[in-house]
């Protein structure tokens, strides 16, 4: 993955306009280049993307999660989710299992890709991780925890971090338990999303006890949660008392995220259907640097590709003609239409309206 490919003057312009409003921040040991994070979400958050938002303003990422089995059975698919694009900066790798001895064993594993932190998977809550113990189960029995934490910290050099829930439901909300644990073991910051496992990704977020954890909490706080678009994402961060932020499903409708964020009352700044577009072609050349199997480059170009225009005009036309493309090329090209057609480049994007409450951040 070394493609040197470059954005327009005009795009590049607004990109460095905006990066140089961010403030650096420092979680602990870890620095990283903007209070705003991307979210770690499972069969996303590969290097391409990751590459992607980091340089459209992203201050740091996390990988998708990775099972620590996987890694010490040494299995491809896995140990190439542990890839790192060397011009990614601030990157977690994040792994997951119910096994402090195997997570321990992976982390060093993990370690070796040289990422700035490891982080543990604690808030997943689909069934297939959590009923083997992993993900957001590793919250119900916190008596383990201390020793769990303690395995994987004594394996690694690099800083350890955490991704929680606020509990495993309404009845255990055990969040700043999990937080003083992690704090006597040694570990960087937290990241809560403000869930419980029981909500999954339905309902909204609690940012009323994210902001009470966050002020009595021992370690840095990133609040994590329902940050969809810049609006959103700027007025919480003006008034919040986490750290940093994390943002999960905002940035897929919107890859400007991270970087609209900072704007101001008085700029001219505006992201247009063609800046969208350069952004795609950037995307398609790190997707085929970083996998020669074109099936999955066109399923991940194309699912990102449908993502990026929600809220453009015509958008349901156009998402169907997408999924009838059959290769690459064909994808490209009924892209470029669409988006060098839109002549209003004003995105209106319903956010009452749910949008992968499956999973993902």
């Amino acid at each position: 993955m070394a493609n040197n490919r470059t954005f327009s003057p005009s795009l590049q312009a607004k990109i460095d306009t905006l990066m140089s409003r961010r403030p650096k921040v420092k979680l602990g040991d870890i620095s990283f280049d903007s209070p705003l994070l991307l979210a770690p979400m499972s069969s996303i958050c590969t290097a391409p993307y990751r590459l992607l938002m980091e340089e459209l303003g992203a201050g740091g990422t996390v990988s998708e999660l990775v099972s620590c089995h996987g890694i010490n059975y040494k299995n491809e698919k896995t140990v190439k989710m542990l890839e790192i694009h060397p011009r990614e900066k601030n990157i977690g790798l994040q792994l997951f299992g119910e096994d402090g001895t195997a997570m321990a064993e992976a982390a060093k594993v993990a370690q070796e890709r040289e990422p700035k932190f490891i982080d543990i998977n604690m808030g997943c809550p689909v069934r297939k991780v959590v009923s083997k113990g992993g993900g957001s189960a590793l919250m119900k029995d916190t008596s383990k925890l201390g020793k769990y934490f303690n395995q994987m910290k004594s394996a690694i050099e690099v800083p350890l971090t955490i991704k929680i829930r606020t509990g495993w439901d309404d009845d255990s909300i055990n969040a700043q338990e999990v937080i003083h644990i992690a704090k006597e073991e040694g570990v960087e910051f937290v990241a809560i999303h403000g869930r419980t496992r029981t909500q999954a990704y339905k309902g909204l977020a609690n940012w009323d006890l994210l902001e009470t954890i966050a002020q009595t909490s021992p370690l840095p706080i990133i609040g994590n949660g329902d940050l969809h678009s810049w609006q959103m994402t700027q007025k919480r961060l003006m008034a919040t008392r986490c750290q940093a932020l994390m943002l999960g499903r905002g940035p897929l409708r919107n890859p400007f995220i991270f970087l609209e964020s900072f704007l101001k009352e008085d700029d001219d700044i505006q992201f247009t259907p063609s800046d969208y577009l350069e952004v795609i072609e950037r995307f398609r050349d790190y997707l085929e640097e970083y996998t020669d199997r074109e099936r999955t480059v066109l399923i991940t170009l194309r699912k990102n590709i449908v993502w990026m225009a929600a809220g453009f005009p015509n958008v349901t036309h156009f998402r169907n003609a997408m999924f009838q493309t059959p290769d690459i090329e064909e994808t490209m090209n009924v892209t470029r239409e669409y988006f060098d057609a839109i002549k209003d480049g004003h995105k209106k994007i319903d956010h009452n309206q749910v949008f992968m409450a499956g999973g993902h951040g």
